[in-house]
């Protein structure tokens, strides 16, 4: 698994994660998802993403957005 796919997944995971906290345990869960949607907008302009650059370290493969 790439880099790239590792980061959509996860953030795709914290985004519904933060939705079923929002829904079930607190309106400020939202905050999350906003968070990871800003941080997913920055990224695809900049091509930095924290989780992209400690995956790198951790040597996961690089894919063809984060290298």
């Amino acid at each position: 698994m790439t880099i790239d796919r590792i980061v959509l997944a996860f953030a795709g995971g914290m985004v519904i994660l933060s939705l079923v906290l929002g829904y079930y345990v607190s309106a400020y869960w939202l905050f999350l998802a906003a968070f990871v949607g800003l941080n997913l907008f920055q990224s695809a302009f900049t091509g930095f993403c924290p989780l992209a650059s400690i995956l790198k370290k951790l040597g996961v493969a690089p894919g063809a957005a984060f290298c």
